[in-house]
């Protein structure tokens, strides 16, 4: 899995072609796996899709098995929840929106804690 300072400066459709390169797969193949045209998986990795178009989270659960990837992390990268953070987010909300009212700061030091069990 990669780091969340990459996962910030990387966006979906990079991310997708990254990983659809490392497993020495084509567009082609993918889209045929997919059951999607070329040029879809095309505006996918460049970013071209219009809103109404932009991939499902049945399409991004899909691609994430045929790219053998990280599910969550490419829901995240497409701005979409994944399950299991938004069950969460439902149980505690008010502690999400102190979360989300942190600076980069603090959020830095409470994730160090967290890594380091203190």
């Amino acid at each position: 899995m990669i780091q969340q300072s990459e996962v910030s400066a990387m966006n979906f459709g990079q991310r997708v072609r990254e990983l659809r390169l490392a497993r020495g797969l084509t567009q082609r193949s993918i889209a045929e796996h997919l059951q999607v045209s070329i040029s879809y998986v095309s505006k996918v990795e460049n970013e071209k899709l219009h809103f109404g178009d932009y991939p499902s989270e049945k399409f991004i659960h899909k691609l994430a098995v045929e790219l053998k990837a990280d599910e969550d992390e490419l829901l995240l990268l497409a701005d979409k929840v994944p399950v299991s953070i938004r069950k969460r987010i439902r149980q505690r909300p008010e502690l999400f929106r102190k979360l989300a009212k942190l600076d980069k700061r603090t959020l830095d030091q409470l994730e160090a804690s967290l890594s380091t069990g203190g």
